[in-house]
């Protein structure tokens, strides 16, 4: 996955520089044989399962010292990245500047409005009750972080500027090109969209 996520970088023609932060010498070798630079080990205090990515970017960008303008945050979990919607999300960003982030979102698939909570009876709970007798195709549209590309200006991830707020700006993804891996079974359904949409597993192959 982390190859494909190079690859895809190097297709859309956008990078001065491909960084793999990393505190792992594996996955620095992978990341060099595709392509990007390793100039810095990640320190162990930034490499735990609790470390939040603004930290990692920051730590990346002190790294790299002076003359950023544009940072992206490129997910290595994103098997179903594509170069156009990375080119999409600079242009969005480049275009305004009074903005900080542009990032990928897709829509839920169902109204979030009518979500439920099991209780502890084991009974089930609305959410949101004023919407029980409201057909769905009333409800608004909501959307969700897509988990795959993060552009923001070098000052904004600096300053540590909310990525989830009204400094931001959407690249809509179609729901078939997105699948957050956390568990096996997201695994599974990650490779069976990446053959319907992708085909070739080769990362090279990224277009």
């Amino acid at each position: 996955m982390l190859a494909w996520t190079v690859a895809a970088a190097r297709a859309s023609s956008l990078f001065g520089r491909i960084v793999v932060s990393t505190d792992d010498e594996e996955v620095a070798q992978v990341a060099r044989e595709y392509g990007a630079e390793t100039p810095f080990m990640r320190p162990v205090e930034l490499a735990d399962d609790h470390t939040p990515t603004l930290a990692v970017v920051r730590h990346a960008i002190e790294a790299l010292g002076d003359g950023l303008g544009y940072v992206c945050c490129l997910y290595a979990t994103a098997p179903l990245l594509q170069p156009r919607y990375l080119r999409e999300g600079f242009e969005t960003l480049a275009a305004r500047p009074d903005k900080s982030f542009a990032f990928s979102v897709t829509s839920y698939p169902f109204p979030v409005q009518r979500a439920v909570r099991i209780n502890a009876d084991g009974a089930i709970e609305a959410y949101y009750p004023q919407y029980r007798e409201t057909r769905s195709q009333d409800l608004e549209d909501a959307f969700h972080d897509a988990g795959q590309f993060y552009w923001g200006r070098a000052d904004a991830w600096r300053r540590g500027d909310a990525i989830l707020s009204d400094r931001s700006l959407p690249v809509m993804l179609p729901r078939r090109l997105v699948q957050d891996i956390d568990t096996l079974e997201d695994w599974k359904i990650a490779e069976r969209l990446f053959e319907l949409e992708l085909g070739d597993p080769h990362p090279e192959a990224a277009t």
